[in-house]
């Protein structure tokens, strides 16, 4: 694995030198407005804007 953003990278994620410490979970989550979530796409097929998955 690499440091690097993305370059032989196939998670394409951070490395931390060093182990993390888990300090909560998330016990509830509300989703986006599917209208704010079309529009991303939207710009995105555009090319107004790059999601990084």
């Amino acid at each position: 694995m690499t440091d690097k953003k993305f370059p032989g990278n196939p998670t394409r994620s951070y490395r931390s030198r060093h182990p993390l410490k888990v300090v909560g979970e998330i016990e509830s989550w509300e989703t986006f407005d599917a209208g704010f979530v079309r529009e991303l796409r939207r710009r995105v097929q555009e090319g107004m804007g790059e999601i990084i998955n």
